[in-house]
């Protein structure tokens, strides 16, 4: 809550569009509990509501507090964590009510906003709430607000936990009439009561049973690989046709299967198609999708069996109708910061319990249910009960970033469901001046402003502002793609040699930064003229590359450049000189600089680096005997010695103009 800041005049009276006739359906659980929830609504300021997948609470209790005369005053603020849940939601609700959408049920989401000025439901993502802060400090545009999946704990929902507790339960409670329903689909919401706690003790929950059949769990885990992190998508692939092949032999019905992202989509899509009649209709889900491609999974055509391949936007967010069977892979992507690295990275990891609780309640919703999960039963068991909260996982840099550029408190006041370490606060504010993005007073400096707006990782988001000025985005964007995920360059124990003479014909002398746009351009050569998935796999692997990272790269390098686009920058149309590119990285990069120590004694440490830290070239870098006097890494490993991966020569000047916010004068 931003200090100081006095409530605002009240909103005039609105008119909004005509209640319709509000019905609820039956056959939803929630549909029973609705006049003790709207009983609880009129009596507490907070509620949580838990409720299974399936239960309807999403749908249904938007409706509650619309025929409770809620949306009067102000909207009803109904959040979602995507934004294909808050578009798909609202047309649902509105379709409900017999209305059109953005009349009387609207939503807003990033470019998008369908709200009429007399509607009185609003569907939205979570970091739009966030955002309208800014504007409307004290939310006067709204009376009622339902925090819809809490459980998924991503940095705007804990931002907003956070920011309504200060606001109802701060000094004074400022919007005493503000409602606000929070629910969670697993038990993890005894958490989110404490949290909004008042003097009569935690917030009330009410529980909803979601389920309606039994669902028959079956475990398939793959036979030639245990970790998630060495699977081969091949087996991966034949597993997900396999478990589809015993599910179309056990009755008629849809099948939902989850992968962790768009390229495991598009991989699986094809190997089905391979393998299922012409008439199987097989369609994709995930956040990125056009409206009308999303529509089409919303719209059963009755006729023939789909398979929907999603990722886990169908989770918890969506209910995609007439599903009867489920396929989890236990995988999704999940984003973890190293503090020793200082590195963000974006992993295919195993799922959480609840995660994959919530896949399996998917299916039991039209009749009897199978879930066939892709591992073992043991597996499961030893995995995590919850997924962990975002922002005990992410480098606090970008968290704090965000909150100074929404007037938020101090981070280390905030009050978080799950704080963060005191650790973990100092590392996001010592990284936020490396790039030039706070002052010596911790505020926004201009480039910090600008840092803001971009939903990227603070150091990447900081060479490619400077590759921006230093025009060789095109470059930079390959080698930032390229440094948020694994390397793509394998070196079995097995073919050493034999990978290291393949690698060789990437190598550069003065940096390694190179050698990856070396690889990227064979990488897109063999993607233009591939044949099929084999075999471009195949000619990867005969350059000694990873098939899995490499399309990894190929999907981060896509959303960065998404990214890029959305906000109008330009593409350099002529290749960038080495200077330039390397200026650009150095910008992110500033913490990884080392130089050489004159007179070292064999097997010590060779370079000395920021905050006095000795380490040694890591032995497989192509510069390892060919480094300069000055280098940047783009990370610091720990193993039995302290490496620099990923480097490259650097000149002094360099540093002068791209540190000059660091350097002392005299």
């Amino acid at each position: 809550m931003r200090a100081n800041s006095a409530p605002g005049p009240l909103r005039p009276a609105r008119q909004r569009a005509p209640v319709p006739v509000i019905t609820f359906p039956e056959d939803l659980p929630v549909s029973g509990a609705r006049g003790e929830i709207a009983r609880a609504i009129e009596s507490h300021q907070v509620i949580i509501v838990s409720g299974e997948t399936g239960s309807g609470k999403t749908t249904q209790l938007p409706k509650i507090c619309l025929a409770l005369g809620r949306g009067t005053d102000g909207l009803i603020g109904h959040t979602q964590p995507r934004r294909i849940a808050a578009s798909s939601i609202a047309r649902r609700i509105a379709a409900e009510l017999a209305t059109e959408p953005g009349e009387v049920v609207g939503y807003k989401v990033r470019f998008t906003d369908r709200t009429q000025p007399g509607a009185s439901i609003k569907l939205m993502t979570d970091g739009i709430l966030l955002a309208e802060t800014q504007g409307d400090p004290y939310l006067r545009a709204y009376d009622t607000l339902i925090i819809d999946e809490a459980h998924e704990r991503s940095l705007s929902i804990d931002f907003l936990l956070g920011y309504i507790k200060q606001l109802l339960h701060g000094p004074e409670n400022r919007r005493p009439d503000l409602k606000v329903i929070i629910t969670s689909a697993t038990i993890d919401a005894h958490r989110f009561a404490k949290h909004f706690s008042g003097a009569n003790g935690p917030a009330p929950i009410f529980e909803v049973s979601g389920r309606l059949y039994p669902v028959e769990l079956r475990y398939r885990p793959l036979t030639d690989v245990e970790r998630a992190d060495d699977v081969d998508d091949r087996t991966l692939m034949d597993a997900i046709g396999d478990a589809a092949d015993e599910l179309a032999c056990a009755g008629r019905g849809d099948i939902l299967v989850f992968l962790p992202g768009e390229r495991e989509i598009r991989e699986a899509t094809e190997a089905l198609r391979k393998r299922h009649p012409a008439g199987a209709e097989i369609l994709p889900l995930y956040a990125r999708l056009s409206a009308e491609e999303q529509e089409r999974v919303f719209k059963p055509s009755g006729h023939s069996r789909r398979l929907v391949l999603a990722t886990n936007v169908a989770e918890t967010s969506l209910t995609v109708p007439g599903i009867r069977y489920v396929i989890d892979t236990g995988l999704a992507r999940v984003k973890r910061y190293s503090y020793r690295n200082k590195v963000e990275q974006l992993q295919i990891e195993p799922i959480s319990q609840s995660a994959a609780n919530q896949r399996a309640g998917r299916c039991g919703r039209v009749a009897d249910g199978i879930c066939i999960r892709l591992y073992s039963e043991d597996d499961y068991a030893k995995r995590a009960r919850f997924t962990d909260p975002e922002v005990q996982r992410a480098s606090l840099a970008g968290v704090i970033l965000r909150m100074k550029s929404l007037g938020l408190a101090d981070v280390a006041e905030f009050p978080f469901v799950e704080p963060p370490s005191r650790r973990a606060i100092a590392d996001g504010y010592q990284l936020l001046a490396e790039l030039n993005a706070v002052d010596a007073r911790n505020e926004l400096t201009p480039t910090g402003h600008a840092l803001a707006k971009l939903p990227l990782d603070p150091r990447v988001g900081r060479m490619l502002l400077a590759a921006r000025e230093q025009q060789c985005l095109t470059e930079v964007l390959v080698i930032a793609a390229a440094l948020s995920v694994q390397d793509a360059r394998e070196r079995p124990l097995e073919a050493q040699e034999a990978a290291d003479t393949a690698h060789r014909r990437f190598a550069d002398e003065k940096s390694d930064f190179t050698s990856l746009l070396k690889v990227w351009a064979l990488v897109q050569e063999k993607v233009a003229h591939k044949k099929s998935n084999r075999k471009l796999n195949e000619e990867l692997k005969s350059h000694f590359l990873s098939p899995r990272r490499v399309r990894e790269w190929i999907d981060v390098h896509a959303q960065l450049a998404a990214s890029a686009a959305e906000y109008g920058w330009r593409f350099n149309s002529s290749a960038a000189t080495f200077e330039q590119v390397h200026v650009a990285l150095l910008a992110g990069l500033l913490g990884n600089i080392g130089q050489r120590l004159l007179g070292a004694v064999r097997g010590e440490p060779p370079y000395i680096g920021a905050r006095g830290l000795k380490f040694f070239i890591w032995p497989g870098s192509g510069l390892l005997k060919k480094a300069g006097r000055w280098i940047v890494a783009a990370e610091l490993v720990e193993t039995s010695r302290l490496y620099a991966r990923t480097i490259a020569t650097i000149e002094p000047g360099w540093l002068e103009r791209v540190g000059a916010h660091l350097l002392k004068k005299n």
